[in-house]
């Protein structure tokens, strides 16, 4: 066809997009701003902007506002799927393994890694993950997702694939699949609260690490039904794990205890236990998370269950949806965890 009759825009489309073929730009490499093509190649400042649209949207460059644009990473991934995790817990293993059995019957390897709660760590290792062109990286953020949420929001379509999981508070533009800690909590308090004339007590988990959001949102929630439903009540939040005994529990009246995790709870069963407080009778406990100490602990502890299995299961589903060329983008599942009552 004679170039006469052929667009100005798509033929500089086509000499942008063969110079990346061909290698005679690589990938990272700076390509022409808006300003640059308009002067280069003496056309409107509306072609110049499609030339970098189509361009885009073919997934040739990746655009950074501010920046400017560069030339993608078009190697072929590799069958690897990185996790990164906050910290490791029994909860977070139980997920781990989910996803991991999942990995193996597509054949695909799964590499573990911890951030120690550090959001300049996750930034860094998820960096590194997509610079060795992983096909997919799976995220538990941090538990302050406030340094973080500007960084996803930037990557690349093109790059691996990033999908965040269990929790995020500000992952509202990003694909992920996450379990609803605020309905697991109401769950539990319903339970609780049936079950408790006396006070019940929210017990925080204090990592030590910083920030904690997803503890902040619960505690909210927490204040917010028991004004609902013992207004006449003071709240009991208790920090100091090591302060719970049995004369805290007889001197404020405890009757029902709710702990953000299962291993802060058979702590605290123990204790009080040896203490001379009978559980599932003078006090009532929920922890959260389901996992193997709430299970096999005597007695054996109600828990909420947020369902790793199901979450891994769509987890895995998504990044196959988006490895077959399906739209991904918007993916985003929140699970609705399940009140198991045992003995406590």
């Amino acid at each position: 066809m004679n170039n006469h009759f052929v667009p100005i825009y798509k033929r500089l489309f086509e000499k942008y997009r063969d110079m990346i073929l061909n290698h005679q730009l690589a990938a990272g490499d700076r390509i022409d701003s808006i300003n640059e093509i308009q002067k280069i190649h003496n056309v409107s400042r509306e072609t110049a902007k499609i030339v970098l649209k189509l361009l885009a949207s073919d997934g040739y460059i990746v655009q950074h506002p501010g920046k400017g644009s560069f030339v993608a990473d078009l190697r072929p991934r590799e069958k690897i799927w990185g996790i990164i995790l906050p910290f490791y817990s029994a909860q977070y293993e139980a997920l781990f393994q989910h996803i991991l059995n999942r990995a193996a019957t597509l054949d695909r390897e799964l590499r573990l890694f911890v951030d120690n709660n550090s959001w300049e760590e996750e930034i860094r290792l998820v960096g590194k993950l997509i610079g060795e062109a992983c096909e997919a990286v799976i995220v538990v953020p941090t538990l302050d997702e406030s340094k973080t949420a500007e960084f996803y929001r930037r990557l690349s379509p093109r790059e691996s694939f990033v999908i965040l999981a269990d929790h995020t508070m500000a992952g509202s533009f990003f694909s992920y699949v996450v379990q609803s800690y605020d309905l697991g909590l109401r769950r539990a308090l319903e339970y609780l609260l049936d079950k408790c004339n006396g006070t019940v007590a929210f017990v925080r988990n204090i990592t030590g690490m910083g920030r904690n959001l997803v503890q902040e949102l619960m505690e909210g929630t927490y204040i917010e039904i028991m004004e609902s439903e013992r207004p006449r009540r003071q709240q009991c939040i208790l920090d100091r794990l090591s302060s719970i005994n049995a004369d805290v529990v007889r001197k404020q009246n405890i009757q029902g205890l709710f702990c953000c995790d299962d291993g802060d709870a058979l702590r605290i069963t123990g204790r009080l236990r040896e203490q001379g407080i009978s559980m599932g009778t003078d006090l009532h406990l929920v922890s959260y998370g389901n996992t193997e100490f709430a299970r096999f602990m005597t007695p054996s502890i109600t828990s909420i269950d947020p369902h790793p299995e199901a979450m891994a299961q769509k987890i895995v589903a998504i990044i196959q949806d988006h490895l077959s060329g399906g739209r991904t983008d918007m993916s985003q599942y929140v699970m609705g965890p399940e009140l198991v009552v045992r003995d406590t």
